[in-house]
């Protein structure tokens, strides 16, 4: 079974911040502003998001590695009256 992940994009500088804001930022895998990583959603995971809201921002990635072929219903422009 595959295991849930999250994604994490840092949206703010480190300069200014205490150093274990820094070291968490790179224990994250982030180091520049825009830089994202997938990571798994556990909690010693979590935690070390809990610790930098401010600089990070965070999505769910629960969306399956392989890759299906969307298929969408054919738009019609016929008008209904």
């Amino acid at each position: 079974m595959a295991e849930a992940t999250i994604t994490v994009t840092q949206i703010k500088s480190s300069i200014g911040t205490k150093p274990k804001h820094r070291g968490t930022l790179r224990a994250l895998g982030l180091g520049k502003i825009g830089n994202t990583n997938t990571l798994p959603d556990r909690p010693e995971i979590r935690g070390m998001i809990a610790r930098v809201p401010h600089l990070i921002t965070v999505s769910d990635s629960n969306s399956p590695k392989t890759s299906e072929p969307k298929t969408s219903e054919p738009k019609t422009s016929e008008k209904e009256s």
